[in-house]
């Protein structure tokens, strides 16, 4: 490899745009006996004061941009309006009290209240004072089984990095311990204490170095975290994840084991008896399975072996990776089984129908099912937890055009009834939601969400937002947006495509958009796209596409395959790079939804061919693009984002500006107090309608 710098402004001689200077090293890298060079590779360091310089003048570039934008005052002016109202979450039972969190509606993060006997409540965490800024989260994790403790876990400027605290519930003080450098874990208790997962201490940078050894610790309440016990860890495999629940009546404990995002393997410890082997269940990363709860003398475990839109099985716990003694409680269905819970000695098992919510009651060995009654057929469901002896639960209801509503559910006659419903400043009646479907280039047919005005005239001149996601198992359901009502109020159009890769029609619908057929979600998006043009929705030089993460790189792949398929675009923390993606935080885990470069030649030769920072060209004309990143998002880094923009700002032709947006204090989007929330809002939609308009 070779590294001489040479030095380059971005900005073409025919754009107006002036960007910040940009330097070029020649690094080439020898991949599979193909040269790949990669000039930006200076910007993944984010420690580097040169690259928080270069990221400064950046930001500085595009601030004078976007708050030039004509609408943007006016439209963060409503954007608040519209967040400004107060909303209320899920509630919670722990021991004997009902938690619950508030926001007052400009809060930069929600408060946490316990509901005292009286029916009165009162502040019992309160995050909004741990920083000057709102940057710090603090929310509430497992509880002790006898009610007396809780865990509070807090994040920083939006980091994956956690902090856990151990709380009296009766007073909410704390007993004292810090627990830290926790990631992706949650507090399952047991004995006076509880399982959690943490990584070490990271070498180098806390938001950049890959993280590896993720390890199953056991904290006692009234101890320091260097006596915490070691539980599990796979000193051959650093590159896995671990994290153990335990079943409500303290009996079992689960421990749940994956290379990554896709597939996982169960063991089961019996604490009952004491025994100190875990047991296998389900061995090997090839499916999915997750434990639900110990019901009659069996684990019931949701899977997708043999039925890859899930069932729900009943596994004796003496010999639990005998599947010839599995017994079906739910059999496999058309729609998928995205969950269960056991609440009330009753079963709820939440379905998805084409992308929408129903949700089905079963006694408890899946007899007697019985539909809940959900305020539409089209939207989304959250809720129905509690305990197994619990006589009421909660759950959330939201679609399109119904903010997120609170209902109380009577197990003892079914029947649900409003808890909480938020007052926004919008006249829902103004505004339609319906779906569609299109065919696909390859013949598949994919569901879209398509909302907008009543009325809306079909004659391709609507701006329109294409949003969509396309991996991971991740299910898009209807869901209200605030800050889309600004967008949908100035005839706007939202689309909403499921692509291959999700997880709305089960296993086969993801297998079918990743690795090696990962073209098929491009392929999906396109055609949607490509379907509100011929439909009259609107025309390519009103579209605008939009996606964040993984949907980052959605946008990335298909402004770089069709340059000319919209008018903007807004990739958001993006995977840029797809062939060092893998060597950054937590990249590994991603490996079996993408493949790796250093791993075959078929691998590299799949990923080289559609990974965006690669495939821009010399003498193009793309998208007006608004990149985003933020300077703490250790999950998708910024170094994506920065290498992608400044490529992008070296080859684009034309006058279309290139900005790349930075928010500080912030991570890949999780906890962003409101300010910044509104603040972002308005700059994504003032650019987007600027630019929708530059044809006129």
């Amino acid at each position: 490899m070779l590294a001489t710098v040479v030095l380059a402004c971005q900005a073409p001689k025919n754009n107006p745009m002036e960007y910040p200077g940009t330097r070029k090293e020649q690094v080439v890298d020898s991949l599979w006996e193909t040269a790949v060079e990669d000039p930006y590779r200076w910007l993944e360091d984010d420690r580097d004061p040169e690259v928080v310089a270069w990221a400064t003048a950046q930001q500085s570039t595009t601030r004078a941009f976007l708050d030039a934008l004509p609408e943007r005052e006016s439209i963060r002016s409503r954007c608040e309006e519209l967040y400004n109202h107060p909303r209320v979450g899920i509630p919670r039972t722990i021991g004997e009290r009902i938690f619950l969190t508030r926001n007052n509606g400009l809060q930069n993060q929600s408060v946490t209240f316990v509901q005292k006997e009286d029916g009165t409540e009162e502040v019992f965490l309160d995050p909004n004072g741990l920083s000057e800024d709102g940057t710090v989260t603090a929310g509430l994790s497992g509880a002790s089984p006898d009610g007396r403790h809780v865990v509070e876990v807090r994040n920083a400027a939006g980091s994956d990095w956690q902090e856990m605290r151990v709380l009296e519930v009766a007073t909410g003080e704390s007993t004292g311990e810090v627990l830290k450098w926790v990631k992706f874990s949650g507090a399952a208790w047991v004995d006076g204490g509880f399982y959690y997962s943490r990584y070490p201490a990271p070498e180098g940078s806390a938001f950049s170095a890959e993280n590896t050894f993720h390890s199953v610790y056991f904290h006692k309440v009234g101890t320091p975290q260097e006596e915490d016990v070691l539980v599990f860890r796979n000193e051959d495999e650093p590159n896995r994840y671990h994290f153990v629940n335990t079943t409500e009546d303290g009996q079992f404990a689960i421990l749940n084991t994956s290379t990554g995002t896709d597939g996982n393997s169960l063991h089961v410890l019996s604490l009952a008896e004491g025994d100190s082997n875990w047991k296998p269940v389900v061995e090997g990363f090839e499916s999915h399975q997750s434990m639900v709860e110990h019901v009659l003398g069996r684990l019931y475990m949701l899977t997708d072996i043999d039925a890859p839109r899930y069932r729900l099985v009943a596994v004796d716990p003496s010999a639990p990776k005998d599947q010839s003694r599995w017994r079906d409680v739910l059999p496999e269905s058309e729609d998928l089984l995205e969950s269960v819970r056991v609440v009330g000695r009753q079963l709820w098992a939440i379905y998805l129908h084409n992308a929408s919510h129903r949700v089905l009651r079963f006694d408890l060995d899946g007899s007697n099912p019985q539909e809940v009654t959900l305020p539409s057929a089209v939207g989304s469901v959250g809720g129905f937890g509690g305990k197994m002896d619990a006589k009421e639960l909660f759950y959330a209801f939201t679609s399109f055009t119904q903010p997120a509503t609170i209902y109380r559910l009577d197990i003892a006659s079914g029947k649900s009834s409003l808890w909480s419903m938020p007052e926004v400043a919008f006249a829902p009646e103004d505004f339609e939601a319906h779906q569609v479907w299109l065919e696909s280039k390859d013949g598949t047919p994919i569901p879209m969400f398509v909302v907008h005005q009543k009325g809306l005239a079909m004659d391709g001149d609507n701006p329109t937002l294409l949003y969509a996601y396309g991996g991971f198992n991740v299910s898009l359901t209807p869901s209200f947006s605030a800050s889309n009502l600004a967008f949908l109020e100035r005839g706007g159009v939202y689309a909403m495509p499921n692509l291959r890769g999700g997880g709305e029609f089960g296993e086969a619908w993801h297998e079918s958009g990743m690795l090696l057929k990962k073209q098929n979600v491009f392929d999906d998006f396109m055609a949607a796209g490509d379907f509100l043009v011929k439909e009259g929705y609107t025309s390519p030089s009103k579209l605008a596409i939009a996606g964040g993460s993984n949907g980052g790189l959605l946008v990335g792949a298909v402004m770089t395959q069709r340059p000319d398929f919209a008018k903007v675009a807004l990739p958001a923390v993006g995977v840029m790079d797809m062939l060092r993606y893998h060597k950054f935080t937590i990249g590994w885990g991603w490996i079996p939804e993408y493949g790796c470069a250093d791993s075959s030649k078929v691998e590299f030769d799949n990923l080289l061919a559609y990974s965006p920072l690669h495939n821009l060209k010399e003498g193009v004309e793309y998208p007006s693009t608004l990149v985003t990143t933020a300077d703490h998002d250790d999950r998708v880094v910024p170094a994506h984002s920065f290498k992608f923009a400044a490529r992008l700002q070296e080859v684009h032709k034309g006058n279309s500006p290139v900005l790349l947006r930075v928010e500080s204090n912030a991570g890949h989007g999780a906890g962003k107090p409101i300010g910044k929330v509104l603040d972002e809002q308005a700059d994504k939609w003032a650019f987007v309608l600027h630019e929708l308009k530059g044809n006129e």
